[in-house]
């Protein structure tokens, strides 16, 4: 099967702030999708990938948070992920985003999360995350409702990062 690295959109874009709609029907189209954006996330290279990053405006995402060398990949497909509980500790990341590329900041999230969703068969999962998976997870799951690690920031450094991103798709859009 042919994968195709798909190109990311680089915020601000409208379609980055839009909360997406649910998958209804999880066809060979949409799995075919899923692969690409797992291509496209490991091309990057990043650890997460949501819909609306490729303009996709439904629930998936797709994470693989394996960084050890010579570790084997965990890829995860999920549609329709959905956060069903998260504990109350806390826990600081510095984080980062294919479409606001070569910035970071610390973001604060609950450092344990249980997330259900569907896979590429359509069979209901659950499970928990922690560490940077539950970062990464929360993370992608935002971008399904129109939310970036950005608007965790004071609004004094969203609008620098915000402006250093603008300047950087200006550029792109000249190369």
């Amino acid at each position: 099967m042919n994968r195709m690295i798909r190109p990311i959109l680089i915020h601000p874009d409208p379609r980055l702030k839009k909360v997406v709609d649910p998958v209804s029907d999880i066809t060979d189209e949409l799995r075919a999708v899923a692969d690409d954006m797992l291509e496209t996330m490991y091309d990057a290279p990043g650890i997460g990938l949501a819909g609306p990053q490729i303009g996709l405006m439904s629930r998936l995402i797709v994470l693989d948070c394996v960084k050890e060398e010579g570790a084997a990949p965990r890829p995860l497909i999920m549609f329709n992920p959905e956060i069903i509980a998260s504990s109350d500790e806390k826990s600081v990341y510095e984080e980062g985003c294919l479409s606001i590329p070569e910035q970071y900041a610390e973001v604060t999230r609950p450092a344990e999360v249980t997330v259900t969703w569907m896979d590429r068969d359509g069979n209901a999962c659950e499970d928990s995350f922690d560490g940077l998976w539950a970062t990464c997870v929360q993370h992608e799951i935002d971008h399904l409702n129109g939310k970036l690690f950005i608007d965790y920031l004071s609004p004094m450094k969203r609008q620098m990062m915000t402006r250093k991103s603008q300047k950087l798709k200006r550029e792109r859009a000249r190369a």
